[in-house]
């Protein structure tokens, strides 16, 4: 499998749950009720959140200030020297992506509430630690670039590592990077043997930690490059103990394949166990759904934002992923937005962000790739019996925007979440665009419902 650089596609099921294709989306746990006071017409499916179409945006290669794409360069030439890719007049380019950029990006997001991930690579390319010092940039610079991130991105956007230095792959004894240079002892080949799953979780959590040290959630990781490729089948397990180790979290993710063509872009359900009761223990694998067509991860590419796309949004890969009612995950490298200060990988990207918005406005709504990866887990793993005129959930996962379609012989026009002993009355709204928590829309023979679903038990009664 090539790695994501070359947007190929994934090759790696890793033992994965099957997930539905498209559309609504029927539970294997959602058939019909075998009670026998169930109404035989009466059929439960889970849609989409809201009912409408998952959009995200998944940015590699950023972190604070340290321009990557100049910075990674000369250490993967130096590891790489027949490569022309790695030729590039680097020195030219600006040292600083400025927070002004990000104040800009951030803000300009938030006012389309525009949600994905962002990078924060902990150690950038060697050039200085986030949570010590950054040379080249007073101590106030970093800490007022670490308290805009905070501040601005975290509300809409996953905080991932990727890796320690996304360059050299660093001794975890001395902090420092191994004394030889070539490609073995670069992250994105990394590890060149089949390492055990400790030493592997070892690593990751000495890139969370630093984030950890600096205020940052992290939820999840982000392989630079081809990280972990000969150690595919424990990745998933790594990430799951690392992420548990450091933040506690209690669903953990990761993004590293790109998924194009006919292949699925739906989550992946990984290193799956169950450790407390009936409750399954398991990474998410969120894959993307295009390549970077923006600046690339140097910012030096042409940008191609229609290949996302058209200015109608009548063709494009998000355009193809949302006619097939599946999650429309975009990828691009942070470097690629900023252009070395041109921007116009960022102008290209808002170009495509009102085009989307233009014509799928009331059809699709923006996430992060961790509400993603919950919703699909929620989906595959809540257990749904249908009995009368009422479903019982039994959800490993508490959930929000949990959607179900209710077919039934006769519609009623009052709903009801029930969970702990309370009781909430749902209120209808005259389209399922206006589907939010705790609203239904029927028509003549379905009720859409949405509702922010409890862990444990609950029940939905339709009367």
């Amino acid at each position: 499998m090539l790695n994501r650089r070359e947007f190929a596609q994934s090759t790696a099921s890793l033992a994965t749950a099957s997930l539905a294709a498209a559309g609504a989306l029927s539970l294997g746990t959602l058939a019909n009720s075998s009670h026998a006071q169930a109404p035989p017409a009466t059929k439960v499916t889970v849609e989409l959140p809201r009912a409408r179409v998952p959009l995200s945006f998944i940015i590699d290669d950023s972190t604070c200030l340290v321009n990557m794409g100049k910075f990674c360069m000369p250490q993967f030439a130096s590891a790489l020297p027949e490569r022309d890719e790695y030729k590039k007049p680097w020195r030219e380019w600006p040292s600083e992506i400025p927070d002004s950029f990000v104040r800009d990006f951030g803000s300009w997001c938030a006012e389309h509430d525009v949600r994905g991930k962002f990078s924060i690579v902990p150690y950038p390319a060697c050039v200085g630690w986030l949570d010590r010092e950054l040379p080249g940039w007073s101590r106030r610079d970093l800490q007022a670039s670490l308290q805009l991130v905070r501040e601005l991105m975290l509300p809409r956007w996953d905080i991932h590592p990727e890796m320690i230095t996304h360059t050299r792959v660093i001794d975890l004894k001395t902090g420092r990077p191994h004394a030889e240079i070539s490609a073995a002892t670069m992250e994105n080949s990394f590890p060149q043997t089949d390492i055990s799953v400790d030493q592997l979780t070892e690593y990751l959590a000495y890139a969370l930690r630093i984030l950890k040290n600096c205020d940052l959630p992290c939820e999840g990781i982000t392989t630079p490059g081809g990280f972990g490729n000969k150690v595919k089948l424990k990745l998933p397990q790594a990430v799951f103990e690392a992420v548990r180790d450091v933040y506690g979290t209690e669903l953990p993710h990761y993004f590293k394949y790109v998924s194009l063509g006919d292949e699925s872009v739906l989550p992946r359900f990984e290193n799956v166990h169950k450790t407390d009761g009936d409750t399954p223990q398991l990474t998410v694998n969120v894959p993307a759904g295009t390549g970077d067509w923006f600046g690339g991860w140097d910012g030096v590419v042409e940008s191609q934002g229609h290949l996302y796309s058209s200015d109608d949004a009548s063709s494009g890969r998000m355009v193809e992923l949302i006619e097939r009612r599946q999650p429309a995950v975009m990828l691009c490298h942070w470097p690629g937005l900023y252009c070395n200060g041109l921007q116009t990988g960022y102008k290209q990207f808002q170009k495509v962000v009102l085009a989307l918005e233009q014509r799928f406005k009331d059809e699709t709504r923006w996430m992060k790739i961790s509400e993603i990866g919950r919703y699909w887990t929620a989906k595959e793993f809540t257990k749904i019996d249908v009995v009368d005129q009422a479903a019982n959930l039994q959800a490993p996962y508490a959930c929000a925007d949990f959607t179900l379609q209710v077919e039934s012989a006769t519609v009623r026009d009052k709903v009801i979440y029930e969970h702990g002993g309370q009781k909430q009355s749902l209120r209808p709204v005259a389209s399922r665009a206006m589907l939010v928590a705790n609203t239904y829309h029927r028509n003549e023979k379905t009720i859409t419902v949405c509702f922010d679903l409890s862990k444990g038990a609950s029940r939905l009664v339709w009367s």
